[in-house]
């Protein structure tokens, strides 16, 4: 099999190859994330429910806790109640049940003062309290949480009574306060790393977080879309505190799980610009190969032409010495003259052309003369060019061999009779040549690769005859040519564009 005539096959052969290597890379690597992202989701659900349950062991906590306040409640009122009791002396029958009762009473502040507010009585104070002397402001706050009892000792004096809760059930509060804040943190602060945001009951407030960016938790709309995140991955936790409330627990999974649903389309993306800036190069480097191929063979060729074309010219000299002069010596001028614009063409190829201002119609009327004198005369000419100079830049030599390759392929096409139309027309800044024949014609899936190096619908022929064409047009004039129509059995038609 040919592999360069039959390329675009291959083409597709080796584009389909790359893109099941692709996709098996793809959903290879979209499975492990799968399975990665699968494994920390369970993670996170494990931990979770261990918050759930440590939030439920809070809870019981808590409402031991509850028990043990109303229980100290009790022992305050209790405590009071003796205190009333003694105080009155219209009812002391039972005044050492009382008596007792204070005398046990090792936990509960107490503070009895005078109408002027003198410390007259204290027990089980804080060792800051202990050495005051007068009720002031800072123990009026301390002691507030209950109403204060009035004293009536019966000698006229009136003195108060005031209480707060035990040492002892200040102590709890303070564990079970360093509890929930610890509680909080754990949660926060987890080791999967999963983003965290406590809220209060109408999720008007935020509680604490972890594992999130603490300057952007600063922007209400940042903390909106986290809560959005979390409400679509998860249902937050409740949370029940006694002495603060409910509170609600969201989270998700980690930043790292959220990159990684990215990540095969980020490696295709990736391996897509790989594969491009590949191709780009492989066929920078491959129309750069051919353009050295083209120099070197036409540098050649013109090199080869030149010495046979010298030893002609001395030949035709010595011809025209002779006495009887040979008939056929002006024919075999034509003929030189014509292998040096060959060769002028070939060492023109081989070199950067200079664009000259030329007028355009003379070159072409001349060039299809001389074709036309060479083909059969049941090949009709019809050439359909404006009056006046139409001057562009053109290498007029370059530009022949064109006109020449497309009148040859198109005589070609026709077989053994037919007609070739060329007509100029004139744009603003540009024109167009359009040639026509009225040949077999050019099939739809073969215009594309008619410009293809080795492309050639001939038994005999290298096919690069419209390659050489596109590459002076293009590449030298930079202008265009392309099948502007074809239809089979009725012919086709080529068009160049070139600036004016």
């Amino acid at each position: 099999m040919n592999l360069y005539t039959n390329k675009k096959r291959w083409k597709w052969i080796l584009a389909i190859v790359a893109l099941l290597i692709v996709g098996a890379s793809l959903w290879y690597t979209n499975h492990l994330v799968k399975s990665i992202a699968e494994q920390e989701i369970n993670q996170v659900q494990l931990w979770a429910a261990a918050m759930e349950q440590h939030a439920g062991m809070m809870k019981s906590t808590e409402e031991f806790f509850g028990k043990v306040s109303e229980q100290e409640q009790m022992r305050v009122d209790l405590l009071a109640l003796a205190y009333r009791q003694l105080l009155d002396f219209s009812n002391n029958e039972n005044a050492g049940i009382y008596l007792e009762i204070i005398k046990n009473n090792i936990s509960i502040p107490l503070i009895v003062t005078d109408e002027a507010g003198h410390i007259v009585l204290s027990n089980n104070l804080p060792d800051d309290q202990k050495d005051k002397t007068f009720f002031d402001a800072d123990l009026k706050r301390a002691y507030s949480k209950f109403p204060p009892i009035k004293i009536n000792p019966g000698f006229g004096e009136i003195q108060w009574l005031y209480y707060n809760e035990s040492s002892i059930y200040t102590e709890l509060k303070a564990v079970l306060e360093d509890m929930i804040t610890h509680f909080m943190e754990e949660i926060t602060l987890n080791a999967l790393g999963a983003p965290v945001i406590i809220t209060n009951a109408d999720g008007t407030k935020i509680l604490n977080y972890g594992n999130l960016d603490s300057t952007m938790m600063q922007n209400a709309d940042y903390v909106e879309h986290q809560l959005a995140l979390m409400r679509s991955e998860n249902e937050p936790l409740e949370i029940d505190f006694m002495n603060r409330g409910k509170a609600y627990i969201y989270y998700r999974t980690t930043d790292l799980v959220q990159q990684m649903k990215y990540f095969p389309i980020i490696q295709f993306i990736v391996v897509g610009l790989y594969l491009l800036i590949a191709y780009l190069l492989f066929s920078w480097a491959r129309r750069s190969e051919q353009n050295q191929v083209w120099a070197g063979m036409a540098k050649e060729t013109a090199h080869q032409l030149g010495t046979p074309i010298s030893s002609l010219m001395g030949w035709v000299e010595l011809l025209k010495m002779q006495e009887e002069p040979f008939a056929g010596t002006e024919e075999m001028e034509k003929d030189i003259d014509r292998l040096q614009v060959v060769t002028d063409r070939f060492s023109k190829i081989g070199s950067v052309p200079v664009l000259e201002p030329t007028d355009i119609i003379p070159v072409i009327n001349d060039t299809m003369d001389y074709l036309q004198h060479r083909f059969s005369k049941k090949f009709e000419f019809d050439l359909q060019l404006p009056e006046g100079p139409l001057v562009v830049p053109l290498v007029p030599s370059l530009f022949r061999w064109v006109l020449e390759n497309l009148t040859k392929n198109a005589v070609d096409a026709m077989g053994d009779h037919g007609k070739i139309t060329l007509e100029l027309t004139e744009g603003s800044d540009e024109i167009c040549l359009d040639l026509s024949d009225t040949g077999k014609g050019i099939s739809k899936s073969q215009i594309k690769q008619v410009f293809n190096p080795g492309y050639t619908s001939k038994k005999r022929g290298w096919g690069l005859g419209l390659s050489l064409a596109k590459r002076i047009i293009e590449e030298y004039h930079k202008g265009k040519i392309f099948v502007k129509s074809s239809v089979v059995g009725q012919g086709t038609t080529f068009r160049i564009v070139l600036r004016k």
